[in-house]
């Protein structure tokens, strides 16, 4: 007999709910929660394809050894004995500074994960760690933090209520929205269109959202800071800019002016790619529109400037007096008070290192400089912890990575898949998936259209010897003799995990995990953001206003100005690569799931626009080498008129030969991350942020 269960994905932020079909501890089928007050039926298809990863045979099932050039089957008592013993062999030798983490992308999704890493690292003095958020979106957090005193106030645009959408590097239709919580946005988009909202896609493609919905705005890749830039000088020429509101809650606007005083519509827009009539008409447009919003995502994240960028994206908003505006920018408070959690402290965050002056950014160095760290000759890195993450392919510089990842003396990897990066790991443990776990939605917290908190108990027992990454972590600790949990880890798997942060925070809303589970669809729908509360309860600057042009970005924007004179000398000839999402992959973790690997989905090609083909004499489908001083790969190429000419693309993830998942094996591709830079210059300093779009490369035919 079988029995139906809530639950929800945990792939993106819109948490979308849905309703498995259990039948002898086994998931027989996954579909969209059609009644849910929040999400109302909508799923996507990765999301649906979770199913088909629960059930992968290729998972990682039972701690696995490294012996030889193959792996072993071990007891979970024998995995966690050797850990501890390969942690305090590399610490004795060259102290706790040697050994470092990596977290990767799906812990976002992970309520249960984060106080059980946090306790880990703590425990073992781990201050080395790096994550995934370096690659594409820790410069939303130093821009807030300089901005609005907090890492986590990220003013979502209204978009049921506006009149005028301006979005920069985002394609909703493939990626929905980062930043931005919300189960169906193509949905909402559509609906503000037949309103009458106007939307403008900045993009150097015409991306798969724009049709039916809105208009392009066709730049150059990686110049759109210096659109905004264009954007609000043109504001302020006209007198657009909002006297009363800035005069009320900014400051530091004189400085804000001076900097976007050198950047007119005529002298950007030869870099930028469009004329300065068109820079001003948007700007007209722009500010003529009763009601007004921006958003930006990982387009724009991942270029030399993320910060900057993100930055004047709310400077657009703030003088223009949108912000904190029905149909403008509002801040969504959802069931915990972020805002004041992630309130940032005024004392300086760099300091100095061997790779010179550098910061943290919530607990993350630079992605672009762990390879470095470990090749290092003093003070090198020598034993790596890996959870939920794939470095090997995620980030920038292949080869060196993986020279890297052979100097290592002691790895371990926690993960539901043999990835790439577990083909170096002395240990590889598996853990649970989304299906195998408690949970509530946290990842869209600040951030929700519709806030809404969901409970999702564990729906079927984990397959095997699968353990939750808190139960792994409490087992390693109790391994090397850690306190109170050396006696009492709650090492059974019946023993309830630790709900206490997640109880402690619901409570802000009056809730408690108890009470969700009770619920119908155990989820509670809260109130709407309003507006109008900005400014008196959410911001968290010493002085209670927005900071126009905060004094850590001075370096920053002198580098602005090199980096535009770079541009405007650069050989019109030079082609920049962006990377193209898919609605066939997620990052580096859904290449083992067969429906997704349809015939057009087998290889990551590289994309280029008709007339580069014809200048280098290259046709649909030929066989390329595709280089610059970073690296080089090769690749067959697909004409590509949606582009805009001087760009190219390619899929990232990709390269899986070095992988015991037989999907991902099958249909390798090619790891376009070696094309990216790494080490010391490759990332923004602001944010740690990784440069990965606008790569400078050529293109060859291959023989």
């Amino acid at each position: 007999m079988s029995s139906k269960h809530n639950t929800f994905c945990r792939v993106c932020e819109p948490s979308c709910a849905l309703i498995a079909e259990v039948e002898n501890d086994e998931i027989i089928s996954l579909l969209p929660d059609r009644d849910h007050p929040v999400t109302k039926g909508f799923a996507c298809h990765k999301g649906l394809a979770t199913l088909e990863i629960h059930q992968d045979p290729d998972r990682n099932n039972y701690p696995m050894k490294k012996v030889g050039n193959g792996f072993e089957r071990v007891s979970w008592d024998e995995a966690a004995a050797g850990i501890a013993e390969g942690l305090a062999s590399v610490r004795e030798k060259y102290g706790a500074n040697s050994i470092a983490s990596y977290t990767g992308n799906p812990l976002a999704f992970n309520s249960m994960a984060g106080p059980a890493i946090g306790s880990f690292l703590i425990k073992n003095e781990i201050r080395r760690n790096f994550s995934s958020g370096t690659q594409d979106c820790t410069n939303k957090f130093a821009g807030s933090e300089a901005m609005f005193g907090s890492s986590t106030i990220h003013p979502i645009p209204d978009i049921e209520n506006t009149d005028f959408l301006l979005i920069f590097g985002s394609n909703p239709r493939i990626s929905h929205m980062s930043f931005l919580s919300i189960a169906d946005p193509m949905k909402a988009l559509r609906e503000a269109s037949k309103r009458g909202a106007k939307i403008k896609f900045v993009d150097p493609r015409v991306n798969e959202s724009v049709k039916g919905i809105g208009e392009v705005v066709h730049v150059n890749a990686d110049t759109d800071v210096y659109l905004m830039a264009a954007l609000l000088h043109e504001l302020d020429a006209t007198g657009r800019f909002n006297a009363e509101i800035i005069h009320q809650h900014g400051e530091r606007i004189e400085e804000l002016r001076t900097f976007i005083a050198n950047y007119s519509p005529e002298r950007v827009a030869s870099v930028v790619g469009i004329s300065a009539a068109e820079i001003r008409q948007l700007a007209e447009d722009f500010a003529d529109a009763g009601r007004a919003a921006v958003y930006m995502s990982t387009g724009v994240n991942m270029g030399r400037q993320g910060t900057i960028a993100y930055w004047l994206l709310f400077m657009l908003s703030f003088v223009s007096g949108n912000l904190d505006k029905p149909g403008g920018n509002i801040y969504s408070q959802g069931f915990y008070p972020a805002a004041k959690a992630g309130k940032s402290r005024n004392d300086n965050p760099f300091f100095e290192s061997a790779f010179g002056e550098m910061r943290k950014i919530r607990g993350s160095l630079p992605g672009n400089l762990m390879a470095d760290m470990i090749l290092a000759e003093e003070d090198p890195v020598k034993a790596l912890v890996v959870i939920s993450g794939n470095p090997i392919l995620s980030m920038g510089g292949g080869e060196k990575m993986q020279r890297a990842f052979e100097q290592l003396e002691f790895i371990f990897v926690i993960d539901i898949y043999p990835n790439a990066t577990a083909a170096y790991a002395d240990y590889v443990l598996p853990a649970t998936d989304m299906y195998e776990r408690k949970d509530i939605n946290i990842c869209g917290l600040g951030l929700q259209q519709q806030p809404f908190v969901q409970y999702t108990d564990f729906i079927v027992p984990p397959k095997a010897e699968r353990k939750p990454e808190w139960w792994i972590l409490a087992r390693l600790e109790q391994a090397q003799g850690f306190g109170e949990n050396a006696e009492d880890a709650g090492i059974e798997f019946e023993v309830q995990p630790p709900l206490g942060r997640l109880d402690h925070m619901l409570r802000q809303s009056d809730l408690s995990s108890t009470q969700l589970q009770d619920m119908p669809h155990q989820t509670a729908v809260l109130p709407i953001p309003q507006a109008g509360r900005f400014y008196a309860e959410w911001i968290q600057t010493e002085s209670g206003r927005v900071d126009c042009c905060p004094e850590i970005f001075t370096e920053a924007l002198g580098l602005c100005e090199e980096i535009f004179v770079e541009l405007e000398a650069e050989n019109d000839s030079q082609l920049k690569m962006i990377s193209r999402r898919t609605n066939y992959m997620v990052n580096s973790w859904f290449h083992n799931v067969p429906s997704l690997k349809r015939e057009k989905q087998q290889t990551n090609p590289l994309y280029m626009h008709p007339e580069d083909a014809r200048a280098r004499n290259v046709g649909d489908g030929s066989e390329v080498k595709i280089s610059n001083n970073n690296g080089e790969v090769l690749s067959s190429v697909v004409l590509d008129e949606s582009l805009k000419p001087g760009t190219v693309a390619m899929t990232h993830g990709w390269g899986h030969q070095n992988t015991r998942m037989n999907v991902a094996r099958k249909y390798a591709g090619v790891n376009a991350n070696s094309l990216l830079p790494t080490g010391p210059g490759s990332y923004e300093k602001l944010s740690n942020q990784s440069f990965m779009t606008g790569i400078p490369v050529d293109v060859e035919v291959c023989g």
